[in-house]
């Protein structure tokens, strides 16, 4: 089976600026993946690629096997995209908008889905409200709702929960991870890097144009150095072997890097011994944004 999406040595320069530095990337059909990097790594330009809206100098780009040069028909009707940007025509209601998208992909009596697709994205109450009186959380479900009327396989979400309240934003994932789960292949550009982690089974990271890193979800954290103590202690000090190997930690706490679990035993006698009783601990593990910090930080 062909990768659902597939980049081979893809170059793309605006200007003086290259966007797109030699990158490859390839997406299994079902994959739940994360597109990760700082403002400027590629990502959006990676995007436009991938949806048709920007050419590439040189390479191939394809979805679900099908160039998107050559095959643009069937490559846009296999890819839905959820833009960054709250993009919307303020003339229309909810479901006409909706009905609309199903007309760019020639789909006629589409109004089951569409319903179905609105009460997922808990849009009943708002389906004939004009787009221009929606809130912006309102707005971004139903551009999510635009991505899903032709029923792509491959389904990219560009910063899905930017600006969306909690209760959206579990509703949202619940929904997406049906999708998946279902077959779609999802791809994820996000900020919040916890939600990549708790959702995503591997990760590509960008930076200036290049992919940096490639890996599962799980091989990225055990690369990451470091399992912390967080401590609050009284009196507020610690014997002079772990003062000097502490580092800065929030204002009230003492961080204290280790190698393993097996230390915090002898670090908890180490304190008794000393007069010092601990009044809070915690134990913090390393977590993607930590990975996604080393990984940037790299020459």
């Amino acid at each position: 089976m062909a990768p659902a999406i597939e980049v081979r040595q893809a170059y793309k320069r605006y200007g003086d600026v290259q966007a797109l530095d030699g990158v490859d990337l390839s997406v299994e059909p079902g994959e739940f993946f994360a597109l990760l990097g700082p403002n400027g790594a590629g990502k959006t330009t990676l995007i436009s690629l991938l949806a048709g809206l920007a050419r590439a100098d040189r390479g191939e780009v394809r979805v679900m096997g099908y160039d998107v040069r050559v095959n643009y028909r069937e490559a846009r009707r296999a890819l839905g995209v959820v833009p960054q940007e709250l993009v919307f025509d303020p003339f229309f209601t909810v479901r006409e908008t909706l009905r609309i998208q199903s007309g760019y992909f020639g789909l006629r009596r589409n109004d089951a889905w569409i319903d179905e697709v609105i009460e997922r994205l808990d849009l009943t109450a708002k389906a004939n409200a004009n787009m221009r009186s929606l809130s912006g959380g309102m707005k971004r479900r139903v551009l999510v709702a635009q991505a899903l009327v032709h029923k792509p396989p491959v389904i990219i979400l560009d910063e899905p929960t930017a600006g969306v309240d909690v209760e959206l934003r579990q509703g949202l994932w619940e929904f997406v991870r049906q999708l998946n789960a279902a077959g779609h292949t999802i791809v994820l550009t996000t900020h919040y890097l916890e939600e990549a982690e708790a959702l995503c089974g591997r990760v590509a990271m960008l930076k200036n144009g290049r992919v940096v890193a490639l890996d599962t979800t799980r091989n990225l954290l055990a690369g990451v150095s470091g399992i912390h103590l967080k401590l609050k202690l009284d009196p507020d000090r610690l014997p002079v072997e772990l003062a000097e190997r502490s580092v800065p930690g929030p204002e009230g706490y003492r961080v204290l890097p280790i190698q393993s679990h097996d230390e915090t035993p002898d670090i908890m006698i180490a304190l008794r011994r000393d007069g010092v009783t601990v009044q809070e601990l915690e134990l913090l593990q390393p977590d993607l944004e930590e990975a996604f910090v080393q990984i940037m930080g790299r020459r």
